[in-house]
């Protein structure tokens, strides 16, 4: 499969995924967990059929400890007995607001009062943030169809 752009060869979309990355280490700073973020940029990237971040964020997560486990029971999380309540919350709350067309209204009252009371608003606001940059970076490349495969680790960072 090719690319159906160079995105770094070009102006326009380099500096948007510039942008997209700065973002993008903002919200890794915050106090969200590590592991959380790294299970949802996974999750929301299931969802959309981004092989490219699933390649990059898989390797990320694993060169950080996660163990793959966890990484191969994120699609089925409901029914894993691995995942914290709060990570529980946080892939409950990626979901519903990565499926927006697909649920009437968005994201329900209940998902998010649940995440509510695991993250303070500070850490709320970085995994909503999250899963709004997940989901840019997602449409990117799906668009695209960027190939995965060859991520390396710490590659863009």
């Amino acid at each position: 499969m090719e690319a159906r752009l160079n995105l770094f060869g070009s102006p326009i979309a380099t500096t948007f995924v510039r942008y997209l990355s700065t973002a993008g280490k903002g919200l890794s700073d915050s106090a969200l967990p590590a592991a959380t973020q790294e299970l949802v940029k996974i999750r929301a990237s299931q969802i959309n059929g981004c092989g490219f971040c699933l390649d990059m964020h898989s390797k990320e997560a694993t060169h950080a400890g996660e163990t793959s486990v966890r990484l191969n029971l994120i699609a089925a999380w409901r029914e894993a007995k691995v995942f914290t309540e709060a990570e529980r919350a946080a892939l409950e709350l990626t979901e519903q607001g990565t499926r927006i067309a697909d649920a009437a209204g968005g994201v329900t009252d209940e998902a998010w009062a649940n995440a509510a009371k695991h993250y303070d608003e500070e850490q709320l606001a970085a995994l909503v943030s999250l899963i709004a940059l997940i989901n840019a970076f997602n449409r990117l490349n799906v668009i695209n169809q960027q190939p995965a495969g060859d991520y390396r680790i710490g590659q863009f960072g």
